[in-house]
């Protein structure tokens, strides 16, 4: 069996530790979060959530419709957690202002 790369970088991380935001918070990491993992995995291209108003058809307003899309089908795949309004999942969505 092979083990999955993501779940051994992410090993460490913890709302406790700082390096993720609390579900009431928004989910999803924080910036120290992500420089850990910058620094735990060189060369990745790992960025912050865009939050903020962006222009249509910008390289953030791409990023977000497509965090956006691969998070609508964790909530396909999780239905507990789709239906939970304070998950992870829910929060980082409500985060990345997904529609």
């Amino acid at each position: 069996m092979v083990e999955r790369k993501h779940k051994k970088a992410m090993k460490g991380m913890s709302v406790k530790s700082g390096d993720k935001r609390s579900t009431k918070s928004g989910a999803g990491m924080t910036r120290a979060g992500i420089k850990k993992y910058r620094r735990d995995n060189p060369g990745s291209k790992l960025k912050s959530a865009v939050t903020g108003k962006v222009k249509a058809g910008s390289k953030d307003a791409k990023r977000r419709k497509s965090y956006c899309a691969r998070s609508a089908g964790q909530m396909k795949k999780f239905p507990k957690a789709a239906r939970n309004p304070n998950s992870r999942l829910r929060q980082a969505r409500r985060r990345w202002k997904c529609r």
